[in-house]
């Protein structure tokens, strides 16, 4: 098949044709990243990376094979047409049965591997920050870092809504395949629109009731932030991240793992909560499990977005790592099979929660289990890790989350990447906290570690709470962010703003010159001001006293005269 070269140098037009087409709704996934797509910047939604090339492969396997990847996975070929609302936001997948897509060039010009890793890894970041057009198929972009007609290095940036991390890996299973000539049996794994018929079934819509519930009872009941202490000051940005590699760290995770019976998944997510609840000084945990349907057998080949979180609540108050990481097996478990989400009613869920119960879900700690994502032949080509543990710095990543664990591989060498917010663990904490992941699982590898040894074993300190701070329910609250709260969301139709803790939670007593002003207004304008504040409370009760404007003379005696003009919880619901 020959490739139309377009007029600029480095461009070359690939036509596709697929043997299947049709429509239908989107899946829960792909609502669900979608709403992130138009939300969050490209560089924090897109999938960029480097795929590894076989030896020998000229430019011509190279856009043969991505054609027929193209063709033989309708995810790939699917679009998001404008749908019919104000804001277009789509509601139908395409298959496009037809189409083109250009491929980017680059030429080697002699590089050395390093150098061409380097410049793959330019590339990527670049490619990462440019929006994937949703109105259009391909949902992927490819660029050949090629050395006359032989290609050393394949750039690709996936789109969101098109596939998820383990679907890459599926994908490159088959490029790698398809590149050295082989032919692939035909594609038998659920395509988008069989997910989607599947969610809109009976089976389906009681699947996704039944999540919301779950939901529901963890964000009324648990705390609303994990971390909540000195040092919070505004929204999280720019976290640090290190890749951690250990080969003594793998075989002791397989002893834990065969001591305890249980997955490397569930040892690593016990060891990441015992050392995330010692430094938040707290026990009870809310953790986010990324892309947590992929743990349903079923859909374990599906070529698609299954990027849903499983919500884990988790009581960190064990003797010992081996009871935490049976609670942690069972609520997991319990997350997991929640995880399939109509994201629309999980955003307006917790908007509900917030209005009723005065504190805003902030998605702060993040798993993300990419062990079985990443292909073999992958990380296999990686040198050994140098040292033991070998510590690498990664640049800053733009993430809107305050801790985060990704896991790229437990088996030969254990692999993850640790995301730090500054706010909660400077540079030389977040070496700290990367470390002792590898010496728990050695103290831990032939008894049942006491979690009380986690000091000294990390080196971490628990957070500090040196303000006027104080626990309501679940939450930890600093009563002078609550004060500014309260100010910044009234301005001049509050003279003056009291707290005080009472048996039915957090109290407002709001001095006003508004005879009009009620709890209910209060209560809306303070709610519409939690966002971005993880440190606070709105109150669950209100009294509304008539007082002069500010900078108006007042008795000295004037509280207690006060007239009140209304009293309640403000909540409409």
């Amino acid at each position: 098949m020959t490739y139309d070269v377009a007029e600029q140098s480095g461009r070359i037009l690939v036509r596709y044709g697929g043997a299947s087409s049709g429509s239908g709704p989107l899946t829960l996934g792909q609502d669900n990243m979608i709403r992130c797509i138009r939300r969050d910047r490209p560089e924090q939604i897109n999938q960029t990376g480097a795929w590894p090339v076989p030896d020998g492969t000229t430019v011509t396997a190279a856009l043969d094979a991505l054609r027929t990847l193209v063709e033989r996975h309708e995810s790939l070929r699917t679009a998001f047409p404008p749908g019919p609302a104000d804001d277009a936001f789509p509601e139908r997948q395409e298959v496009c049965p037809e189409g083109e897509f250009t491929v980017a060039t680059l030429p080697a010009d002699g590089r050395t591997d390093a150098e061409l890793d380097a410049l793959a890894e330019e590339t990527a970041r670049a490619d990462a920050a440019l929006p994937v057009d949703l109105h259009r198929a391909p949902r992927m972009r490819f660029t050949l870092l090629a050395d006359g007609a032989l290609v050393r290095r394949l750039v690709v940036t996936a789109c969101h809504a098109g596939v998820d991390g383990a679907a890459v890996t599926l994908l490159i299973q088959d490029w790698l395949a398809l590149a050295t000539g082989k032919e692939l049996p035909p594609a038998t794994s659920r395509t988008p629109l069989q997910v989607a018929a599947q969610e809109q079934s009976t089976q389906g819509r009681r699947k996704t009731a039944a999540a919301l519930k779950h939901w529901e009872a963890i964000l009324t009941t648990g705390p609303s932030t994990v971390f909540a202490a000195d040092g919070i000051t505004g929204p999280p940005d720019g976290l640090a991240a290190v890749l951690v590699r250990s080969r003594t760290g793998a075989a002791d995770l397989e002893a834990v793992c065969r001591r305890t019976a249980a997955s490397p998944s569930v040892v690593l997510l016990a060891v990441f909560a015992a050392l995330t609840a010692h430094r938040a000084d707290r026990a009870d945990l809310v953790l986010s499990a990324l892309s947590a349907n992929r743990q349903r057998a079923a859909l374990a080949d599906h070529i698609g977005t299954l990027a849903q979180d499983a919500l884990i609540a988790l009581d960190t108050a064990a003797g010992d790592l081996d009871e935490l990481i049976g609670r942690t097996k069972s609520a997991s478990f319990a997350g997991y099979w929640h995880s399939t989400l109509n994201a629309d009613k999980v955003w307006r869920l917790i908007e509900d929660v917030a209005e009723r119960r005065g504190a805003r879900f902030a998605r702060q700690v993040v798993v993300n289990d990419l062990s079985l994502a990443i292909p073999e032949a992958m990380s296999d080509a990686r040198p050994a890790p140098a040292a033991d543990p070998e510590l690498q710095w990664l640049p800053d990543q733009p993430m809107p989350v305050r801790l985060m664990l990704n896991l790229l591989r437990t088996t030969g060498t254990l692999e993850f990447a640790l995301l730090a917010c500054p706010q909660v663990l400077d540079r030389a904490d977040t070496e700290r906290f990367a470390r002792a992941v590898p010496a728990v699982l050695a103290a831990a590898a032939d008894r049942p570690l006491p979690l009380a040894e986690l000091a000294a074993l990390s080196g971490l300190r628990p957070v500090t709470r040196t303000g006027d701070w104080h626990r309501v329910g679940a939450d930890w609250i600093d009563l002078d962010a609550v004060r500014t709260l309260l100010s910044d969301a009234l301005g001049p139709a509050a003279t003056a703003v009291e707290l005080s803790l009472a048996e039915h939670g957090l109290a407002a007593r709001v001095t006003t010159p508004d005879p009009a002003l009620t709890p209910a207004a209060v209560h809306r304008a303070v709610i519409a001001a939690l966002r971005g504040r993880e440190t606070v409370m709105a109150p669950h009760h209100y009294s509304v006293h008539l007082g002069p404007p500010t900078g108006a003379p007042s008795a000295p005696s004037a509280r207690s005269v006060l007239p009140v003009l209304a009293e309640g919880s403000g909540r409409t619901g």
